[in-house]
């Protein structure tokens, strides 16, 4: 086995999750490599929907993966970015621009203009994740990455601000906190979500992220290389495997096995010669005969796969919705992706490229070193895009100094909304 590179700066990360909370210990190798030197999971308690319902037992689950995580690494950390799915997230887009004059632009003016966005923001109450500049536009000429050395009568920024619930954010942090370990940044899912999963080119044509967990689902729109908008669904992966044990009259870890082992998201003409046992290897005379099964507690496989299509019915008419009211729309097909546990469901990109009308593909984590195979699967995307997002250390327009005050007029509104241009212009 190759020695592991030399690393030059180490990442800690918690996912908090209603299903499970995963945590992951990275590093960055001199030559700029991500290298998974730990990373652990159990299941969630204290959480429901993406909220913290119980501290104590959020706090000792937190701490729980964490040190999981450190000892496969063999080292410690002290501090994490957080992943949160819950929360209210919601996400919008703020444009300001500057006069320059037609002149060079500088570093100074670039900052002038951020101070003038981060300024201007209006949070109506909520608390700002994220403020960040998508990209900059020359009079109105949209895509820049860089002005600087450019020259341009007016200067504006594209700044997508994430923003959530205040209290549920505070206990998020207060349980990892009360786990002994100091909050970097607490990010929303979507977020990390995209690090992960979704390619430059991807986010330029137009593309959206569904990011399925266990009670809640994220939906998240990109185009012209920025998150427009995003919203949240609760409904998640957890409702489908409710919906089984409700049906057979079984015990919810019953039913996940069999979602696990046997369900799908796809009907075959096999299934109704195909009986599927309830209890697992070892389990075989325990607990009572569930209902529809034979003598021997095994059901149809075509049963299971119909509970399962049913559910996901209801679901996609949501997604529909969702995706609809953020400005996707069908013209021209662009990609959804799917990630999350919940898009580890055997069939369910087929069953979403039916349903939706549009390519569908699985978005799972990127071949990080070290990555064990058992964390490569969709329900790890969202922890391996936090080390990602956090080893990228993306610009806050908040954390811009307040060197400049800005004198210059304001030709844009501070935080008009700017999706729907946006939207007429990309989909």
């Amino acid at each position: 086995m190759a020695a592991n590179p030399r690393i030059s700066k180490v990442f800690g990360a918690i996912n908090i999750g209603s299903f499970r909370i995963s945590a992951m210990v990275a590093g960055l190798s001199e030559n700029g490599e991500m290298v998974v030197l730990g990373s652990g999971h159990r299941a969630a308690q204290g959480i429901k929907r993406g909220y913290v319902t119980d501290m104590q037992a959020a706090t000792y689950a937190v701490r729980d993966a964490i040190e999981r995580a450190e000892k496969l690494a063999g080292t410690g950390v002290s501090s994490v970015w957080i992943g949160c799915s819950g929360a209210g997230l919601s996400s919008k887009i703020a444009q300001v621009e500057v006069d320059i004059g037609g002149r060079r632009i500088e570093e100074d003016d670039v900052e002038h203009l951020l101070v003038a966005a981060r300024d201007g923001l209006q949070p109506d109450g909520r608390m700002v994740l994220h403020a960040q500049p998508a990209h900059y536009t020359l009079d109105g000429a949209h895509g820049v990455a860089n002005p600087k050395g450019l020259h341009a009568e007016r200067l504006g920024v594209d700044v997508h601000v994430m923003c959530a619930d205040g209290a549920p954010i505070k206990n998020i942090t207060e349980a990892v906190q009360n786990a002994h370990l100091d909050v970097e940044a607490v990010v929303a899912s979507p977020v990390a979500a995209g690090y992960a999963c979704l390619s430059a080119e991807e986010r330029e044509l137009g593309v959206a992220l569904i990011e399925l967990g266990g009670e809640v689902t994220n939906v998240s729109v990109y185009a012209a290389g920025m998150l427009l908008g995003m919203t949240a669904i609760p409904i998640g992966s957890a409702d489908i495997t409710d919906a089984i044990a409700s049906h057979f009259g079984i015990r919810r870890f019953q039913a996940e096995r069999l979602k696990c082992v046997a369900g799908s998201a796809i009907a075959s003409p096999t299934d109704y010669r195909e009986m599927i046992p309830v209890n697992g290897p070892g389990e075989e005379h325990s607990g009572p005969l569930a209902r529809h099964a034979d003598d021997k507690n095994r059901i149809p496989r075509a049963e299971l796969v119909s509970v399962i299509t049913g559910e996901l019915d209801r679901f996609v008419g949501d997604l529909g919705k969702a995706l609809k009211s953020l400005g996707f729309t069908k013209q021209r097909g662009q990609q959804v992706v799917l990630t999350g546990g919940g898009a580890e469901l055997t069939g369910i990109a087929d069953y979403a490229q039916g349903a939706l009308g549009q390519p569908v593909r699985i978005g799972r984590p990127p071949a990080l070193h070290g990555l064990p195979e058992a964390h490569a699967v969709p329900g790890f995307s969202t922890l391996a895009g936090l080390v990602l997002y956090a080893a990228a250390d993306p610009v806050d327009i908040r954390s811009i100094g307040p060197r400049y005050q800005p004198t210059v007029r304001l030709t844009g509104v501070a935080l008009a909304q700017r999706v729907m241009q946006a939207v007429r212009e990309y989909f």
